[in-house]
C-alpha cells in the first residue's frame, strides 16, 4: 500500500472516531491541509533548488470555492534570475503585492501558488522583476498548466475544456497558444522528402487556407499553413523551408490548381511532381454532375419521362460502394442513351488508367482514352480530356513514384480539419485557427516533464464523471 494511501487511511479512522462536530471538522482540515498531495507533484514538475514550499493551507472564507493556497518564498542567501539575460543577479527589492499563480486543479479544487516577486538588479537590463521557474512572464498560469489545458484542448473543445476545469475561454486559448509556440521552436524541419499540398476553404466567401504536409512514411504531419491560395502564398512556403531543404525533396504532390503548379515547377525542379489520383478523378465526377444536371433540365423541357431523377449519387460512387436500390437504379438507367451514362461508362473506363505498373503502357491508354473522349461530343467531358492530355506527364509521374504517393494522407488530414472546425463551432479568428490546426495536426513536441506529469490519457473519457477519475488518479500516481 502507497504512502499516501496508508495516511488517507489514517485521516478517514481518526475522523470518524475523533471528529464529531463541524467545528471540530473544519479544524482538523485546517490542520492537516498541509499532507494534502501537493507538494510532491510540484516537486516533481520543477527544480525549486532556490525556493522553498512555506505552507499549505486550504482556505474556504472569503473566495468563491474552496481553494487550496500554498505559500512559496525564496531560499535565504538565494540569488533571484533576470528575467531579460536569465543570469543569477543581486537582488533590489521585493514588490509589495503578492501575485498568485494557478495550477493543476486537484480534484477540480482550484490550486493557487502565492509568491512575492523579488525584483533583480541587473548590470545588464537594469531593474527587472525576476524569473521564477513554475510560470513566464506575467501569466497566472503556471506552465504546467497550461500544458495541462492543452492536452486536454486535443481532445474536447475549447468551449468544454473551459466548462470541465472551469477556467476562462482566454486561459485556454492561450495555453494552446502556448503549446504551439514552444512545439514551433523545438520541432525538428530535418529529413523532410515528401510534401502534399492543398487548400481548404475555411470561411465563407471564398477564404482559403494553403496547407503543406509532410507526408514521408515514418512521419506524416502538418508543416506550414499560409493564407489565400496564390502563387506568392506557396513562394512564402519555400521560403520558410529553405533551400537546403527543398534540394532535398524527392517527391511533391498536388491537386492540378495552376498557381500551385507553376510554383512548384519552378521551386522542385528535381523532385518527382504527382497529380493526386483522387483530385484528378474529382474533377471527372464534376465534370459527370455537369452532364447530369443539364440532362434532367432539357428532358423536362421535352416533355420525357424524369429517369435521371435521384441519380446523382448513383453515378457519383463506384459500383462496388452501391447500396442495393442504387445498384437497381443504375441497372435500368444503363439501358438509356444518355450524354450522363455514356460519361458515367467514360469515368468507369478510365478507372483502369490506375491499374497500370508502367509510366509508358499508361500513356498509351491516357492518350486512347483523351481521344475518345474529344470525339464523344459532350463538352464537359471534352474539357476533362483537354486537361488530362496538358497533365500528360505530370500524370505518368503517378507511376514513377511507384503509385505509393497521394494526397490520400493530406485527404484525411483535411477530414480530421473539418470535425475540429465542427467540433468547435467554426473559428472567429485567422490566429485561433492555424493555432488549433499545428496543435491538433502538426505532431509538435512537447516537453519531456510533460508525458509523466501532466500528460492526458489516450482515450477520451465519455462524460466528466470519467474525467475527475482520470484527473485523481493521475494525482494519485504521483502522490
Amino acid at each position: 500500500m502507497s504512502s499516501h494511501r496508508r495516511l488517507h487511511r489514517v485521516y478517514q479512522n481518526r475522523a470518524t472516531s475523533k471528529i464529531k462536530s463541524d467545528a471540530q471538522r473544519d479544524q482538523f482540515r485546517r490542520a492537516h491541509a498541509k499532507n494534502l498531495a501537493i507538494p510532491r507533484p510540484f516537486d516533481a514538475a520543477h527544480r525549486l533548488d532556490s525556493y522553498v514550499l512555506d505552507q499549505v493551507e486550504l482556505v474556504e472564507d472569503g473566495l468563491p470555492r474552496p481553494t487550496i493556497e500554498f505559500t512559496m518564498r525564496a531560499r535565504e542567501n538565494g540569488l533571484p534570475t533576470c528575467s531579460g539575460c536569465g543570469i543569477r543577479c543581486s537582488g533590489y527589492d521585493t514588490l509589495p503585492k503578492a501575485r498568485r499563480f494557478e495550477f493543476i486543479s486537484l480534484w477540480l479544487i482550484p490550486v493557487v501558488l502565492i509568491y512575492q516577486m523579488r525584483r533583480v538588479d541587473c548590470p545588464t537590463c537594469g531593474v527587472k522583476v525576476e524569473r521564477v521557474p513554475w510560470a513566464e512572464g506575467k501569466s497566472r498560469l503556471t506552465t504546467e498548466y497550461k500544458w495541462f489545458l492543452a492536452g486536454w484542448a486535443r481532445r474536447m473543445s475549447w468551449d468544454e475544456v473551459s466548462a470541465c476545469f472551469q477556467v476562462s475561454w482566454d486561459h485556454v486559448y492561450k495555453s494552446v497558444k502556448y503549446a504551439v509556440s514552444w512545439g514551433m521552436s523545438h520541432r525538428d524541419l530535418s529529413g523532410i522528402e515528401s510534401i502534399g499540398i492543398d487548400e481548404v476553404q475555411w470561411k465563407r466567401g471564398h477564404k482559403y487556407q494553403t496547407l503543406v504536409y509532410q507526408i514521408d512514411a515514418g512521419s506524416k504531419r502538418l508543416l506550414w499553413i499560409g493564407p489565400d491560395r496564390t502563387a506568392k502564398t506557396l513562394l512564402r512556403f519555400f521560403r520558410f523551408l529553405g533551400k537546403d531543404r527543398t534540394k532535398l525533396l524527392k517527391f511533391v504532390c498536388s491537386d492540378m490548381w495552376q498557381a500551385y503548379l507553376k510554383v512548384i515547377a519552378k521551386k522542385t525542379p528535381n523532385a518527382i511532381h504527382v497529380l493526386d489520383r483522387f483530385h484528378v478523378m474529382q474533377k471527372m465526377s464534376k465534370a459527370i454532375d455537369k452532364v447530369r444536371a443539364a440532362e434532367v433540365k432539357q428532358l423536362k423541357v421535352d416533355g420525357y419521362e424524369p429517369v435521371l431523377t435521384r441519380s446523382r449519387w448513383v453515378l457519383l460512387k463506384r459500383p462496388e460502394n452501391l447500396t442495393d436500390s442504387q445498384a437497381t437504379k443504375l441497372s435500368e438507367l444503363l439501358d438509356c442513351n444518355l450524354k450522363a451514362i455514356r460519361s458515367y461508362l467514360m469515368k468507369e473506363d478510365f478507372q483502369q488508367f490506375w491499374d497500370y505498373t508502367y509510366a509508358a503502357w499508361a500513356g498509351k491508354f491516357l492518350d486512347a482514352w483523351c481521344t475518345r473522349a474529344m470525339r464523344s461530343k459532350i463538352e464537359p467531358m471534352k474539357g476533362v480530356a483537354k486537361t488530362l492530355r496538358s497533365k500528360r506527364e505530370l500524370l505518368l509521374n503517378w507511376f514513377r513514384a511507384g503509385g505509393s504517393y497521394s494526397s490520400a494522407v493530406v485527404e484525411g488530414f483535411n477530414n480530421k480539419l473539418k470535425l475540429i472546425t465542427r467540433k468547435s463551432y467554426g473559428f472567429r479568428t485567422q490566429d485561433a485557427y492555424e493555432t488549433t490546426l499545428y496543435h491538433n495536426l502538426g505532431d509538435l513536441p512537447e516537453p519531456d516533464f510533460t508525458h509523466r506529469f501532466v500528460g492526458c490519457p489516450r482515450a477520451i473519457p465519455t462524460n466528466y464523471a470519467a474525467i475527475v477519475t482520470v484527473l485523481s488518479q493521475n494525482w494519485l500516481r504521483v502522490a
